[in-house]
């Protein structure tokens, strides 16, 4: 009697206990995606134009962090990097990264360091390589590789953080194994961190969950961005009216990865750039995951 009452008692601890992770599970509390932010790739079509404008705007919008790109007059707009960080700052907005011509630094050193005095005059905090390409052989991804951790230390050296923003291309397998893998295992994590697109790892049929729990504390930023496949390709949306579930896909990132930076990117526009980051700004406020 005392045995069988003994093995009751456990399996009701075991039940109770059961249910009460449970509960925790069911019951996690939704967090909101804030602040967010903006590449500024995305308003590419009228930023070089106006830039004080249109990035006054997208702040108007909601974005409180912007990403830049290398345009027409450099990542700064043709404005020094005390005047740029000003005029930010009294929107309310901070540029914390920037897209850079990592082909152009890497080959000189000259290069590299005034991109590296730009970007911490400015009060950015990293700078990232945006595009390589498909590689054809292993050889060819390890040059990537040893390039990154060169810049990367360098880049280290100034107080800045260097990394790598993928596209699909690198999470399509090359002899069996994805090139996103062999740049992560083959970088110095002192030296390079990564963005990662949202978009561009689905495309590529990853699992992001998966993904992230393996390599998630190398990424420090992410892409956010929608698409639906048509005729065979992907076609960007506003954010929400595509294939994507932010809300899984949001909170695998918030769960499994350092992730601290989350950028609104839309390349492609039903009607104009301006009225879908209006759009997505307004998703973004409201999304809970």
């Amino acid at each position: 009697m005392q045995r069988r009452h003994f093995l009751k008692q456990s399996g009701l601890l075991v039940a109770g206990a059961f249910t009460l992770q449970q509960s925790k599970l069911w019951a996690a509390p939704s967090k909101t995606i804030s602040p967010f932010g903006v590449q500024l790739y995305s308003a590419r079509d009228v930023l070089p134009k106006d830039p004080k404008g249109i990035m006054t705007q997208l702040a108007q919008f909601g974005y409180k962090q912007f990403e830049s790109y290398s345009g027409p007059k450099g990542f700064l707009w043709g404005m020094e990097p005390k005047e740029i960080k000003t005029f930010l700052g009294d929107l309310g907005v901070k540029m914390v990264s920037t897209h850079f011509d990592f082909g152009k630094a890497a080959n000189s050193s000259d290069q590299l360091k005034k991109d590296i005095e730009m970007a911490k005059g400015a009060g950015l905090s990293y700078l990232l390589c945006p595009y390589i390409g498909a590689q054809k052989s292993w050889d060819d991804w390890k040059k990537i590789a040893d390039n990154f951790n060169k810049v990367g230390e360098e880049v280290k050296k100034s107080g800045l953080k260097f990394g790598y923003h993928n596209h699909d291309y690198s999470f399509k397998p090359l002899d069996g194994k994805l090139p996103q893998e062999f740049l992560l295992e083959n970088t110095d994590p002192k030296n390079v961190m990564f963005e990662l697109d949202l978009c561009w790892i689905d495309v590529a049929g990853v699992n992001t969950a998966e993904h992230l729990k393996k390599y998630g504390k190398r990424y420090e930023l992410c892409h956010i961005k929608d698409y639906t496949v048509k005729g065979g390709r992907p076609v960007q949306n506003d954010i929400g009216e595509g294939a994507v579930n932010f809300k899984k896909t949001l909170r695998s990132v918030l769960d499994n990865s350092s992730i601290k930076y989350f950028l609104v990117e839309q390349e492609e526009y039903p009607s104009s750039p301006m009225e879908s980051l209006k759009k997505d700004a307004e998703y973004m406020k409201k999304l809970s995951v």
